[in-house]
């Protein structure tokens, strides 16, 4: 699955064209490398995103095409979450 599709299905992202932009700004990595909006997903894959001043990092558990949204957070699990300090 396309990284911006799995973004708004698990609404990690609520847009899959706001996925798009923060993946075109360097935003995101799977497994450390730097990724596209089209970059494909897979289960076990680690996705680090920042969001602001936090990147939270996630490991893919499952994929599914649609899902209601009291189970998209099945999709993942969240790893861990750091604090980025102002300069």
């Amino acid at each position: 699955m396309r990284l911006d599709k799995f973004l708004k299905v698990s609404r990690l992202i609520k847009r899959r064209t706001l996925a798009k932009e923060v993946a075109e700004q360097g935003r995101i990595s799977i497994n450390g490398k730097q990724a596209k909006a089209s970059s494909d997903i897979n289960v076990g894959d680690e996705l680090s995103i920042r969001f602001g001043q936090k990147i939270v990092h996630v490991k893919v558990e499952k994929i599914v095409e649609t899902t209601k949204k009291d189970e998209a957070s099945t999709m993942y699990t969240v790893i861990r979450e750091e604090r980025i300090e102002a300069e």
